[in-house]
Formats: C-alpha cells, sequence, structure tokens
C-alpha cells in the first residue's frame, strides 16, 4: 500500500477512471491529436465520469488513434470497449469503456458537435504537460 500520510512527495493513488482518461489523452497526443481536453462530469451526470476529447486530421489519424486507445486499455487495464460508433465513416469516432467515454473527431465534426459548450459545467481536467511522466 502506498504510502499517503502527509508526505507532500509521495502523490495520493488516482481514481481508476482518472487514470485511463488520462491515458486515452496521453496516447492521443502522442498519436498526434490536437486540442485534447478531459472533461470531468462526475458531478453532472450520472452516466459516466470522465470525456477525453480530441481532434485528428484525417481518417487515417484518427483510426490510429482510435486503435493505439483500444490496445493500451486492453493490455494495461484489461478494459475493453462496451460500445462504439463512427468507425467505418471516420470523422467521428467514439469509444464507450463505460465511466470513460473518449469521442474523436476531425475538426469539421467537433465544431459542428461543440461538446465542450454542451458539457459547459464540466469541469476540465489539466493534462500532463508534454513529455511528463503519467
Amino acid at each position: 500500500m502506498a504510502k499517503t500520510s502527509g508526505d507532500p512527495s509521495v502523490a495520493p493513488p488516482l481514481a481508476p477512471a482518472l487514470e485511463r482518461a488520462l491515458a486515452a489523452a496521453r496516447i492521443a497526443e502522442e498519436t498526434r491529436g490536437t486540442d485534447i481536453r478531459i472533461l470531468d462530469l462526475r458531478g453532472v451526470t450520472p452516466m459516466f465520469d470522465y470525456f477525453v476529447v480530441a481532434t485528428g486530421t484525417s481518417r487515417r489519424q484518427i483510426h490510429s488513434m482510435a486503435d493505439e486507445i483500444e490496445k493500451v486499455m486492453k493490455r494495461e487495464w484489461n478494459d475493453r470497449k462496451r460500445g462504439g460508433e463512427g468507425y467505418e465513416e471516420g470523422r467521428w469516432i467514439v469509444l464507450d469503456y463505460g465511466d470513460v467515454v473518449i469521442q474523436l473527431f476531425d475538426a469539421e465534426a467537433r465544431d459542428y458537435w461543440d461538446l465542450e459548450h454542451l458539457w459547459s459545467e464540466a469541469r476540465r481536467v489539466p493534462l500532463p504537460s508534454a513529455g511528463a511522466a503519467t
């Protein structure tokens, strides 16, 4: 068990859903996703805890983000998506992991759906700086 008693050098463990949301954001960044956001929806809806939203530049790149996120979720957390949509068209892809939902868009679809505005009550989770250990 990790030591958490007042020692500022030991960070408390993250909740599993937040860990997976941060991992999905990191993978989106590593696969050249842009404008990556994590929205904390725990106080807004009981349906899920976090949304990860990212923009890709092409169908191929959006597929690459989705494929890599699925691999890491399965490998590191033994977690399989419960549902998904949009892979065939490739302008947007949603990956549903229950408490974490990942939305990958091309720029036009992201502007159209405007999830950050739709879920404007959600708190934004700060992303670790590029190159920082997660």
